[in-house]
């Protein structure tokens, strides 16, 4: 049809005056000045225009019944190996109900795209790719902003991606052996960016897909995931990610990096760890028009029903896997702390923002305390002045406060040594629907309500500066400089994530205090060098306790995870440093050492959990005989990436 069209539009249909269906076709005399055409010229482009519409909607009706007679493909797989075989491979084409009788309901985000969206979404990377935008946009804002990752950072990224996709034992044993260079490419900061552009970059999935269309399907469900046993699965809704906000079922991004430092650093086995998201929909309303966007587009369910969707969810892991330890990972502040409370007493479960970030957070108090040259009973004499009243906030002053009481002060003493600010300022018992998380934390100075930092930090003249608000640039050159007039080594801990939603930089911090910091981020930052010193930069990170916390937590069989464990894991993190270390103002231990990090921290934690009467199983065994055993157990349990031999069974 398409060769008769071209015949047609060339010399007509059997006419040699060049007709096109009795059109004229348009030409130029010889004596007609050039670029004047007759004045059939347009009707003949109308008409060819009206032809090749006419040939292009019978094409497309002959490929809508094309498809439908398509004669089926017969397979032998499922699961895995379809999404795994280039051949059979659709990605998120495939329909609800190739889903479900091919086994692979939950290994692909919920949201079906079509061939042609996945056909722009190829071309849009081919004609641009995603490294490339990220150059242009440096040299546009050279010197302007501080980027939370580069080009460089998404080049490396990928590299490792497609490693880990070809060849995990490898990626392993690269990210093990090179843990402090890679360790910010898979995981912070770099995962927020691979979190927030997961749907546009999305390639081959990892991990399992929950959402709440799956009701009444996830106990089946969970079987679709090829490995018989798992030990610990990390779970999000992707309602608050990192500093991110609300990035729905692309969260994704931030449990396979998490589960990506479990191995590396702690030792799970790579092919027994879950990464999932719970895609209740999403309440960034960017998405809801994104023909790329891979979740649910609509408001996120909330009440009742969200309850439910979670507690099918938990159910389901744990009757397939009910030996796991289960991580929650960045879900917002109004369901993080009631989900806490509603498992945390009769599973293996932890949230990592507010239980992980609070014994990181102790951690680093402790070891700031410690390059004082005091012990970590001192901290009872602490001023904190804390900024954040999220899940990570209040966790991270709970497990402060809890520290202060073990070592004598009564609850309400405690409390006295915090002042908590959020969006309005400091919080006080005046303020109108003050929520029950943050209340024992109110301070009783009615006058004071909402009053700003740099008055806080005037009246207070604090020991320790805390940030979890995730608002960039937040502690002001003013307000660092107020700190350091009243403190001689004042503890400033911009925690937040990632790098742009840190509350100030290292350099400021050290410039503004004449070097006399005490300096701590959630992101990393470089060692600053002022008059000729060597002003260290720790990095809060959680990697210090949660991959060693969980495995402790596993290998001993603890049923929950306490607060006696994480208090064991905060205190033990300090005991790790050496003499140099704390010489050059560090508060946590190189993370070079990131495997005998971890092991002792799951030492630390059983340990706690034997004194506390839930240590069970071989462990229990083996440290009432000896703790040299305990030791090789956990050991012998830690993964470490080699070639095995292969051999067939036919």
């Amino acid at each position: 049809r398409r060769m008769l069209l071209a015949a047609r539009i060339e010399r007509g249909p059997g006419d040699s005056h060049g007709r096109v269906w009795g059109a004229p076709v348009a030409f130029r005399g010889a004596g007609a000045p050039r670029g004047v055409v007759s004045e059939s010229a347009d009707q003949d482009q109308a008409t060819v225009a009206r032809i090749a519409a006419q040939v292009e909607a019978e094409d497309r009706l002959d490929d809508e019944l094309d498809a439908g007679l398509r004669a089926p493909i017969v397979l032998r797989s499922r699961g895995m190996e379809v999404l795994h075989n280039p051949w059979l491979n659709k990605g998120t084409a495939f329909s609800a109900a190739e889903r479900e009788r091919l086994g692979l309901r939950g290994l692909l985000p919920t949201r079906q795209i079509s061939f042609e969206l996945q056909k722009d979404r190829i071309m849009r990377d081919y004609h641009e790719g995603e490294v490339a935008r990220i150059r242009k946009q440096e040299i546009l804002e050279k010197g302007k902003r501080r980027s939370d990752v580069t080009a460089e950072n998404i080049r490396k990224w990928k590299v490792l991606q497609e490693l880990q996709d070809r060849n995990e034992t490898l990626f392993y044993k690269v990210l093990m052996e090179n843990f402090v260079d890679m360790a910010p490419i898979v995981y912070t900061p770099t995962v927020g960016w691979a979190c927030r552009t997961y749907s546009k970059n999305f390639r081959r999935p990892r991990g399992m897909f929950f959402s709440a269309e799956d009701r009444g399907h996830m106990s089946s469900m969970i079987y679709n995931w090829p490995a018989e046993e798992v030990d610990a699965v990390v779970v999000t809704d992707g309602s608050r990610v990192l500093g991110l906000g609300d990035l729905g079922m692309q969260g994704l991004g931030i449990c396979i990096g998490k589960l990506d430092i479990y191995v590396a650093a702690a030792g799970f086995h790579p092919m027994r760890v879950l990464p999932c998201v719970i895609d209740v929909g999403t309440n960034n309303k960017a998405f809801w028009d994104d023909p790329f966007y891979m979740g649910i587009p609509r408001p996120r369910l909330e009440g009742k029903g969200y309850h439910e969707v979670i507690d099918e969810f938990l159910h389901a892991v744990l009757a397939r896997y009910p030996h796991a330890v289960v991580q929650f990972e960045d879900f917002q502040t109004s369901h993080a702390h009631s989900l806490l409370e509603r498992y945390r007493h009769k599973h293996l479960v932890f949230n990592d923002d507010i239980q992980g970030t609070a014994a990181t957070a102790l951690a680093g108090l402790v070891g700031g305390l410690k390059v004082k040259g005091l012990p970590p009973s001192a901290l009872v004499h602490e001023k904190i002045v804390l900024t954040g009243a999220g899940s990570a906030g209040i966790g991270v002053a709970t497990q402060i406060l809890k520290a202060m009481e073990k070592h004598g002060l009564k609850q309400e003493e405690a409390a006295r040594n915090f002042w908590i600010l959020d969006k309005d300022g400091l919080i006080t018992r005046a303020r109108p629907n003050l929520p029950s998380h943050v209340h024992l934390f109110a301070r009783p100075e009615a006058e004071t309500e909402g009053m700003s930092l740099l008055n806080v930090v005037k009246r207070v003249r604090p020991t320790s500066l805390m940030g979890l608000s995730t608002v960039g640039g937040l502690f002001t050159d003013e307000v660092l400089t107020e700190v350091g007039k009243h403190c001689e080594q004042p503890m400033i801990f911009p925690m937040s994530n990632p790098t742009s939603s840190s509350e100030c930089t290292a350099e400021s911090a050290q410039r503004c205090t004449q070097g006399r910091a005490i300096f701590a981020s959630g992101s990393p930052f470089q060692n600053v060098e002022l008059d000729g010193k060597i002003c260290a930069s720790s990095q809060a990170n959680n990697m210090y306790i949660f991959p060693g916390l969980a495995l402790g937590a596993f290998l001993g069989k603890t049923g929950v995870v306490s607060d006696g464990m994480l208090m064991a894991a905060s205190e033990a993190l300090s005991k790790l440093l050496t003499e140099e270390e704390l010489a050059k103002g560090s508060v946590y231990p190189d993370l070079k050492n990131i495997r005998r990090i971890s092991l002792f921290m799951a030492l630390s934690v059983m340990r706690a959990a034997h004194e506390e009467g839930r240590l069970s199983g071989k462990a229990l065994k083996l440290i009432e005989r000896s703790e040299g055993e305990l030791v090789a157990f956990i050991k012998e349990n830690m993964y470490s990436p080699h070639y095995n031999p292969l051999v067939f069974r036919p």
